[in-house]
C-alpha cells in the first residue's frame, strides 16, 4: 500500500515536471517532422513544470489534470506484475522514467494530436487512431510496462518446481480483491467519462451512455470469466472473475463514447473470456510469473479495447476533439479498424520494446530485485522494519536462516 502512494505521488511529480512538457494537448505547440509532403507531431512543445498552462478550467488545463491522475493510474498496474519482490527504490524509478517519457510520449501521438491521431488527416485512415477513455494509454501501456517489469524481475522463489510446473500462490484475501474491484468499477464511469468528453470531442450528455456501456461490459466480462471457469474447474474461480472484471473495465475504455450497449456487451464477453485463458498462457506457456493478472487484465484487455472500437464503432460525424479528417468535413468510419490496428502495432512493436529497455538499463544500474532475504522475511519487514500484521506471528526463529 505505501508503494502504491508513493508510486502514484511520484508519478503526479514527474508528470507536472516534464510529462505533459511532451504530452500536451491538441492545437499547442509540438515538434513535427515533414513526411511526403505532410505533417507529423511527434511531441509536444511544451515548457517544464506547467509553466505558460493557464490553470483556468480550459481543455488543456483539464487534460494536465487528467494526466496527472492517469499517469499514476498506469504506474500502478506494473506493482502487480512485480509484487513480493520489486523493491520500493526500484519501483520509484521505474515509475519515474513511465511517467516522464513512456506514458507522455504514447499519450501525445493519441490525446495530444500527434501522428497517431493525424492518420485520418494525413493517410485517410478513418478519424485517426482513437481511444476515448485510455484502453492503450492508460492499460495498455501500464499492462506491457508490467510485462516487462515481470521479465526482469523473474519468478518469485518457489513459484516454478524443478520440473517447470508453476505452483499456485494465491492472495491472502479475497474480499478485499473483490471490495477493490467494486471501487474501481465506480473510478472507471468518471474515467471514461472525462477522457471521452476531453480527447473524443464527446457531449457532456453522453456520460450516462458512457457509463452504461462501461457497466455493461465490466457486468459481461465478470459473468464469462465465472462461467468459463466453472466450466473449466467445476467451481467459479473469483480471482479470475475479478480479473475478467477489471479486464471489460479496461476494454470498455477506448469506445465506451462510441458503441450501443448489445457492443458494450459483446466487447466485455471477449474481454472475460481472454482473461483466464491469459492468465494460464503466460504463467504455463511463458512462464511469466504475474501475481496480480496484471498483463493479462491490463494489455491484454486494453489492446482488446483498442480494436474492438475498430470493429464496433458508430461515430457522428466529425469527431471536434480528433485532428480534422480530410477536406475538413464530417470524414467516414472507412478505415478506422486499420488505424486501430497501427496502434496495437506501435504498442507492440515500439512502446514495449521501450520499456524493456529502459527498465533493463535501471536494472544494470539499480537492481530491481529484492535480495532472497527480503522474499524470505516478506517485503514490508525487509522493506520497512514493519509487518503489516503484527497481531500474526508470520516467521519464527526457526525458519530464518542461521
Amino acid at each position: 500500500m505505501l508503494a502504491a502512494l508513493c508510486l502514484m505521488a511520484l508519478a503526479a511529480v514527474v508528470y507536472c515536471v516534464c510529462g505533459f512538457a511532451w504530452q500536451g494537448y491538441l492545437g499547442r505547440p509540438a515538434h513535427v517532422i515533414l513526411v511526403g509532403g505532410k505533417a507529423w507531431s511527434w511531441t509536444a512543445a511544451e515548457p517544464l513544470f506547467l509553466r505558460r498552462l493557464d490553470l483556468d478550467g480550459s481543455p488543456a488545463s483539464l487534460a494536465a489534470c487528467f494526466g496527472m491522475l492517469s499517469v499514476g493510474l498506469a504506474a500502478l498496474i506494473p506493482l502487480g506484475a512485480g509484487a513480493d519482490r520489486w523493491r520500493l527504490g526500484a519501483a520509484c524509478a521505474s515509475t519515474a522514467l513511465l511517467a516522464g517519457w513512456t506514458y507522455p510520449l504514447f499519450a501525445h501521438w493519441v490525446w495530444g494530436g500527434g501522428w497517431l491521431a493525424q492518420l485520418g488527416a494525413n493517410y485517410g485512415l478513418g478519424h485517426g487512431f482513437v481511444d476515448a477513455g485510455g484502453s492503450s494509454s492508460i492499460q495498455a501501456v501500464g499492462g506491457l510496462t508490467a510485462l516487462a517489469i515481470a521479465w526482469i524481475l523473474g519468478a518469485r522463489r518457489g513459484k516454478y518446481g524443478p520440473d517447470g510446473a508453476p505452483a499456485a500462490i494465491p492472495g491472502h484475501n479475497a474480499v478485499l480483491i473483490l471490495f477493490g474491484c467494486l471501487l474501481a468499477w465506480v473510478g472507471w464511469l468518471g474515467l471514461n467519462s472525462a477522457g471521452a468528453i476531453l480527447f473524443a470531442g464527446a457531449e457532456s450528455g453522453r456520460a450516462v451512455s458512457i457509463a452504461v456501456n462501461t457497466t455493461l461490459s465490466a457486468a459481461a466480462a465478470a459473468l464469462a470469466a465465472a462461467v468459463i471457469t466453472r466450466v473449466r474447474f467445476g467451481k467459479p474461480d473469483a480471482s479470475l472473475t475479478a480479473n475478467g472484471w477489471v479486464g471489460g473495465l479496461a476494454a470498455s475504455s477506448a469506445a465506451c463514447a462510441f458503441v450501443a450497449p448489445a457492443a458494450a456487451l459483446m466487447i466485455g464477453i471477449v474481454a472475460g473470456a481472454a482473461v483466464p485463458f491469459a492468465v494460464e498462457a503466460f504463467e504455463f506457456w511463458l512462464a511469466v510469473d504475474d501475481p496480480g493478472g496484471a498483463v493479462s487484465v491490463h494489455a491484454v484487455g486494453g489492446l482488446w479495447g483498442v480494436l474492438a472500437l475498430g470493429l464496433f464503432a458508430r461515430f457522428p460525424g466529425r469527431l471536434p476533439n480528433v485532428v480534422a479528417e480530410p477536406s475538413g468535413g464530417p470524414g467516414g468510419d472507412s478505415g478506422q479498424w486499420l488505424a486501430q490496428l497501427v496502434g496495437v502495432a506501435t504498442l507492440l512493436g515500439f512502446v514495449l520494446p521501450l520499456t524493456y529497455a529502459l527498465n533493463w538499463l535501471l536494472n544494470r544500474i539499480y537492481p530491481q530485485r529484492v535480495a532472497v532475504d527480503g522474499e524470505r522475511e516478506g517485503m514490508d519487514l525487509y522493506e520497512l522494519g514493519a509487518g503489516a500484521y503484527p497481531e500474526f506471528a508470520t516467521h519464527t526463529d526457526e525458519f530464518m536462516p542461521r
